[in-house]
């Protein structure tokens, strides 16, 4: 394990604790694999410091050290091993724990400690002198080891409100004993950013030791948080990716170092790095087999995406006027949303994003929004299903629909046999280049095999079909009725290894509603593969 540089200068630590903190998140198990993998993104990205795990507390952690010294050379981050200080009544250098955390060959260490006074006497079953101590020997020991370390004062905010002068005074033994930094945690995520912000400077003027923040985001304020202990004189921030973490998480890695570079002009990330920053967010949430918050700040797929009319119309002026960012400086772009709230502005931005040009038509541009509005009233959605507006507005655009096939006919049978099994099987008719098709599938469900029916009739005529994927498949019982006789709606997402795509489909039977939403699928996938329609 080497590091060729820092990110940036030693005056300011991004720390990452996605592999330690973050892995904590309920539904996340990381293999030493992923967690090697997440490493080389958060490294890419520019962090400077990634919290690898505790050593010597799990094998995996062990193992994770083990392979990094020799499978990772860091470009801009050091590896951080994290442990706990010294037991009661013991030695740091006869410690087996601390013995680890040298054996992990991190050339950071970060200590966890205790500072709150019930905490050390009703936790650790100790005197709170002992606590200081093992603070004071532990910090000492591993700096006599050539070890740069790291304190994180757990529960410090709420120690602080129950013993102040004990809270600083854990502080201030760390800092004397060679602490670089000491960290103050918001363990139970209670605090607000007034109160981080008043302690945090009042701890920098009463003990003068470098101090950094780790807030938990258990009342949604993790981010606010850290950005006022920032404020306070805070220099070291530590952030999971994507907010990752135990209970509802910890403050969200992106969204701050994304305010310390645009808002508050600080340089914490190496040049262009943070244009990486959406598609780093969306790599390492594919490694944790978590979906992607839409509607994450920054980087979420959302975050610049517009749906109301008066927007679309100031954005056609302007994007600056309902964006507080160019969304290119983080690696996201600005979208448009179409639906019945779209005015004329709206449907010109989408075909411009969409690359379909409208020239200046007004009377095509309002035929679409008319065409729109109708169409979700009747229960279709266009913001969920791209695909099927751009082939709508091509067909407005082009005076006809885009058709590589007609559907004579089709049908799904589901039938229910003795042994309480069930079989589904599917017929389409259709029509492809003048050529009259037939094909038969089954599947394990009535629209799987329509799927593979129409996969059948279709892959000898277009053999580009071949790379198509069904890869979600939504159903809505929409508003108006109830029960069995209610309209129903399909939403379906596409992949051809390059992309994916969403189309929708309206109708009372369900079947009949996917069945729509399958040709627009496929549809869209010959007009993606620069087909040109025949029928």
């Amino acid at each position: 394990m080497t590091t060729k540089a820092n990110a940036t200068d030693d005056s300011f630590h991004v720390f990452d604790t996605t592999l330690r903190d973050g892995a904590q998140r309920e539904g996340i198990n990381l293999t030493v694999a992923d967690k090697l993998t997440i490493a080389r993104h958060l490294d890419t990205f520019g962090v400077g410091y990634i919290e690898g795990g505790w050593p010597g507390a799990n094998p995996r952690d062990t193992e994770f050290f083990a392979r990094a010294q020799q499978e990772i050379t860091f470009e801009n981050a050091q590896l951080v091993a994290f442990g706990a200080t010294r037991r009661a009544g013991g030695s740091a250098a006869d410690d087996p724990q601390v013995k680890a955390l040298l054996n992990s060959g991190a050339p950071v260490i970060t200590l966890v400690a205790k500072a709150h006074d019930r905490h050390v006497e009703l936790a650790l079953r100790t005197t709170l002198d002992e606590n200081l101590e093992m603070v004071r020997d532990t910090v000492s020991h591993l700096r006599e080891q050539g070890r740069r370390v790291f304190v994180d004062c757990e529960h410090f905010f709420d120690g602080y409100r129950a013993n102040a002068s004990y809270a600083k005074s854990v502080v201030r033994t760390a800092h004397e004993a060679g602490a670089e930094v000491v960290i103050l945690c918001d363990t139970n995520g209670g605090m607000l950013p007034a109160q981080i912000q008043a302690v945090v400077s009042t701890v920098i003027a009463d003990t003068g030791a470098r101090l950094g923040i780790h807030a938990q985001d258990d009342t949604g304020c993790a981010v606010a948080n850290t950005l006022a202990a920032v404020d306070a004189g805070a220099t070291h921030v530590q952030c999971t990716a994507n907010g990752y973490g135990e209970r509802v998480g910890n403050a969200n890695l992106f969204p701050v170092v994304a305010a310390l570079e645009l808002k508050y002009g600080m340089k914490v990330l190496p040049e262009g790095a943070l244009a990486e920053m959406t598609r780093i967010s969306h790599a390492i949430a594919e490694v944790v087999n978590l979906t992607p918050s839409t509607h994450q700040p920054y980087v979420g797929v959302s975050a610049f995406a517009h749906k109301a009319g008066l927007h679309a119309s100031a954005i056609k002026v302007d994007p600056d006027l309902y964006q507080h960012i160019d969304p290119e400086l983080v690696g996201n772009t600005m979208r448009m949303l179409v639906s019945d709230m779209a005015g004329r502005a709206s449907i010109e931005l989408k075909g411009k994003e969409l690359g379909v040009d409208l020239g200046d038509d007004r009377a095509l541009v309002g035929r679409v929004v008319e065409r729109v509005k109708e169409r979700e009233l009747k229960g279709y959605t266009y913001e969920a299903a791209d695909a099927s507006f751009e082939l709508l507005l091509r067909g407005e655009v082009e005076g006809r629909a885009r058709r590589y096939f007609r559907t004579e006919s089709w049908r799904a049978i589901v039938e229910d046999r003795p042994d309480g099994t069930h079989a589904n099987e599917a017929t389409v008719k259709l029509w492809a280049k003048g050529e009259r098709i037939v094909a038969t599938a089954e599947g394990n469900g009535p629209v799987n095999a329509l799927d593979r029916a129409l996969r059948v009739a279709l892959e000898r005529i277009y053999p580009q079909l071949a790379k198509l994927e069904l890869i979600d498949y939504k159903v809505r019982i929409l508003e108006g009725r109830t029960g069995t006789e209610s309209t129903t709606r399909v939403l379906i997402t596409t992949g051809d290894g390059t992309g994916d795509w969403s189309t929708v489909g309206v109708a009372e039977n369900v079947i009949a509603a996917s069945w729509q939403a399958l040709e627009d699928a496929y549809t869209y996938g010959l007009l993606r593969a620069g087909i040109e329609p025949t029928e």
